[in-house]
């Protein structure tokens, strides 16, 4: 019987929790703002590679150029 007494104070407190955030407007928050971040840091590193790449292609273009004007 100790057992099950235990059990429903874990349950009564458990469902208390939950009634209390449900009040509480800004739980949530967090996750939605992580992933918000997490988008945004995708986002600059793609940018980050394409811009690299472009000035990499364009690095090897010029430097080819050069090397066939001095001969």
């Amino acid at each position: 019987m100790l057992e099950l007494s235990v059990l429903r104070v874990l349950c009564e407190t458990l469902a208390a929790r939950i009634a209390a955030a449900r009040l509480d407007p800004d739980r949530g928050d967090v996750a939605e703002k992580i992933v918000i971040v997490g988008v945004f840091v995708v986002l600059a590193i793609t940018v980050g590679a394409l811009i690299t790449k472009a000035v990499t292609g364009d690095a090897t273009s010029i430097a080819k150029t050069i090397s066939g004007a001095a001969h």
